[in-house]
């Protein structure tokens, strides 16, 4: 006797009546999905999620009476077996980071096509997170911002001579080898590495250098 595969349960969320009429119509042709609720606004698919227990909530951004991003965040953090995917037109960074930020598994534009929406839900389903190739290229261009950022900001307590002395120590380089390389007294260089260890919160020049060396420290020079 075969066992039946059991089906995802999908809520549908979106204030356009015939959006979600054409979503269900196209999820439910295929055969391991249920469309097991359909809502309009963003109060609603918190009362559906309570109300249908669903696997997936496929839900646009925009939503009269909150947010579809207030609702992914509630849904998140009060029932996080539910997967979110927000479906939307619009591409804005700002709306991207902030559904990642409140939980959602994916983010995929409308301009989707209909087997590339199934194979996202199966995904989610399957504990995966999502994003459509169109704004993927936005993540990886923000997360190596705020490497840089993170970076930069490593050495933004010291001063540029600090700076300085800070890579000749990461080099090896003696007080006395600096002192000549920057044309200074070897007791101002001293005073320049106790600063820098200070500033830093480390306790000695070995520390220091794996410091500058993990951050990269001749990229801000």
């Amino acid at each position: 006797m075969s066992i039946e595969t059991p089906k995802q349960r999908i809520l549908l969320v979106d204030d356009h009546e015939v959006v979600r009429l054409g979503l269900k119509a196209l999820l439910e042709r295929h055969p391991t999905f249920e469309v097991v609720a359909e809502a309009s606004t963003a109060r609603e698919a918190i009362e559906r999620v309570i109300a249908f227990s669903p696997d997936v909530v496929v839900m646009d951004i925009r939503l009269p009476g909150g947010s579809g991003i207030e609702a992914c965040q509630e849904i998140s953090e009060k029932y996080p077996n539910v997967k979110v995917i927000m479906l939307t037109s619009y591409a804005e960074d700002e709306m991207l980071f902030s559904a990642i930020r409140a939980g959602a598994s994916g983010y995929v534009l409308k301009q989707i096509g209909g087997e590339d929406l199934v194979r996202a839900i199966e995904a989610v389903g399957r504990g995966e997170a999502l994003l459509d190739p169109a704004v993927t290229q936005r993540i990886f261009q923000e997360v190596r911002k705020a490497a840089r950022d993170e970076e930069a900001s490593a050495f933004s307590i010291l001063t540029q001579q600090e700076r300085h002395v800070l890579l000749l120590v990461s080099e090896g380089k003696t007080n006395r080898e600096i002192a000549k390389a920057l044309f200074l007294g070897e007791g101002t260089v001293r005073n320049y590495v106790s600063s820098i260890l200070s500033k830093l919160g480390v306790s000695n020049r070995a520390e220091a250098a794996a410091y500058a060396v993990e951050h990269n420290l001749k990229d801000y020079l």
